[in-house]
């Protein structure tokens, strides 16, 4: 039975395209202060590595990664959560082909509940709100006369948000299984584009960031025409669709009947729309006001920042040397086989720990060669991070010393130049030197760190040590561990965090790490792709004895 319109507010016909005119404006206003939030949010959020996040996540979570996704999705889309942004994330996680299967197959199960829900559980409700709008009664009528031709064209088009239109189809004539069949084939061009939109922003993403993909220019230009091609393709077929609702007979008569004009009423789409739209966009403006003041801060709640890692320099046989004998002295005094400090002899006597550091300061930075400038850098990272636990010790973590005194703290002289410990490794090192392996090296007197060697690196052995301590890492259950029987590597959360350097190098986190481990390599050549998941980080303190 079609439904019957009552619109509850009548407005003479003078005011009616006034306010009309009015809710325009302010709609467009808010969709432009909308993109231009986002586009904002785009550049101030690390919006890679959070991407690189999720996708370590999901990974992880092995076969219930997909499904912990479309769960979500079924459930934001029930909850009226718009799902555009989990359909960009599924493209930029999952892929282009899995990323569409799964989004289809989850907007299509949303589609189904709320129908149901709307039939049978909340049917009054539904039917009450749906009578109150002229639009959906003439929407109803044509489905009672043409089925499911006029379904398909309200997916296609976007006359009827998705998640409305769920509830308010259970309330028409329409029989399940043609509403099923129909919202899923009719949806796919939409869910394809929106899925190729995130896919290609993850291409492009790692591209900036200098993450091989393995594309050549050929591709990259395949890749940009089939995107341009979808959105033009979906646009073109949206726009025939919306003009088949606007010419179809029972639709136009019923809307543009003057009895049924309404274009604000109390519970009218016009007024609610327009509301919502306004609310957004102030929300997303106050978001992106706040990323832009705490532009400095909010990058480091999401992990290191990505870097390209690039060789800059290269070796100086002549070039001038720095003496660590000093630290190479206190290492071996201080650091025993396993990586643990004795903070608290260090701390009775730090002079030699102090000369050291203060020599750094005239260290000819500038004109040593490659493996001298990064055996420098490395020593000096990690003597700095001695000193810093020694003028707060005792503590049990460095996580106890104040954030601002931490890592950003512009305290630490090399060559004369006054950096923080996260300058030394985002700025000096990592993006100089195409090595993950520093992070092997780079102690943050934390258990959950590699071990610090109780000897210095110096130029002429720094490959050996390097490809020591790589070796040591993963051969300890504290940061590699791989079950063969249950198909599982545990990793150390650093393959987490600098995934992207691991990548730059191997290709995946997985395929460096299988480098030093001959059974997960083994594994796999053969095929197999073991389910990847990272230990916990132990932040206390590395010291040999308890505080």
């Amino acid at each position: 039975m079609p439904l019957i319109a009552n619109p509850s507010v009548d407005f003479s016909s003078s005011s009616a395209p006034s306010h009309s005119r009015w809710f325009s404006w302010v709609r467009l206003a808010s969709l432009a202060t909308i993109l231009m939030s986002l586009l904002l949010l785009v550049r101030l959020l690390p919006v890679d590595r959070l991407v690189a996040l999720l996708s370590a996540k999901v990974e992880s979570l092995g076969v219930w990664g997909p499904v912990m996704f479309a769960v979500v999705y079924v459930l934001a889309a029930v909850l009226f959560v718009p799902g555009s942004a989990l359909t960009l994330a599924a493209g930029a996680v999952f892929g282009l082909v899995v990323g569409t299967i799964l989004v289809s197959l989850a907007s299509t199960t949303a589609a189904a509940v709320s129908f149901l829900v709307g039939r049978y559980l909340a049917r009054d409700s539904v039917r009450q709100w749906a009578s109150r709008n002229p639009q959906f009664s003439a929407i109803d009528r044509a489905i009672g006369q043409e089925g499911w031709k006029i379904i398909a064209l309200l997916r296609l088009s976007p006359a009827i948000p998705f998640s409305l239109g769920n509830y308010l189809y259970g309330v028409t004539s329409i029989r399940f299984w043609p509403y099923v069949l129909t919202s899923w084939l009719a949806m796919l061009p939409g869910t394809f584009m929106y899925v190729y939109l995130g896919y290609a922003g993850r291409a492009g993403l790692s591209a900036a960031t200098g993450a091989p993909d393995g594309r050549s220019l050929a591709q990259w230009a395949i890749l940009v025409v089939g995107l341009v091609a979808t959105v033009l393709v979906t646009v073109y077929v949206t726009r025939l669709a919306r003009n088949a609702i606007h010419e179809n007979k029972v639709i136009a008569d019923q809307s543009t009947d003057p009895s049924l004009a309404s274009p604000v009423t109390a519970s009218g789409s016009p007024v609610t729309t327009t509301l919502l739209v306004l609310v957004f966009a102030l929300v997303l403006a106050g978001c992106t006001a706040y990323a832009y003041i705490y532009r400095v801060t909010i990058p480091g709640l999401f992990g290191p920042p990505t870097v390209t890692m690039t060789e800059t320099y290269t070796d100086k046989p002549h070039g001038p040397r720095f003496d660590h004998s000093a630290f190479d002295t206190l290492l071996r005094q201080h650091v025993d086989d396993t990586g643990l400090v004795d903070y608290r002899a260090l701390k009775s006597d730090p002079t030699m720990l102090d000369g050291y550091i203060a020599s750094l300061a005239s260290a000819p930075l500038t004109d040593m060669g490659r493996n001298e400038r990064l055996a420098l850098l490395i020593n000096a990272y990690n003597a700095f991070t001695l000193r810093l636990i020694l003028d707060y010790y005792p503590i049990k973590s460095i996580k106890d010393i104040p954030a601002d005194q931490r890592w950003d703290a512009k305290r630490w002289n090399i060559g004369g130049n006054v950096w923080s410990l996260n300058q030394i490794e985002h700025e000096q090192i990592r993006p100089h030197f195409k090595e993950p392996r520093i992070h092997f090296a780079l102690v943050c007197a934390a258990i959950g760190c590699p071990p610090l060697r109780n000897e210095a690196y110096v130029s002429d052995r720094l490959e050996a040590q390097l490809a020591d301590q790589a070796r040591y890492v993963h051969t300890h259950d504290r940061w590699f561990q791989f079950d063969r029987i249950a198909n599982v590597v545990r990793l150390t959360s650093l393959y987490n965090w600098y995934a992207g350097d691991f990548d730059q190098v191997a290709g995946s986190v997985m395929n460096y790490a299988a480098g030093y481990s001959p059974q997960l390599k083994q594994s796999l050549d053969s095929g197999n792709k073991p389910k990847v998941e990272f230990l916990n980080y132990d932040w206390s303190l590395n010291a040999k004895e308890p505080n």
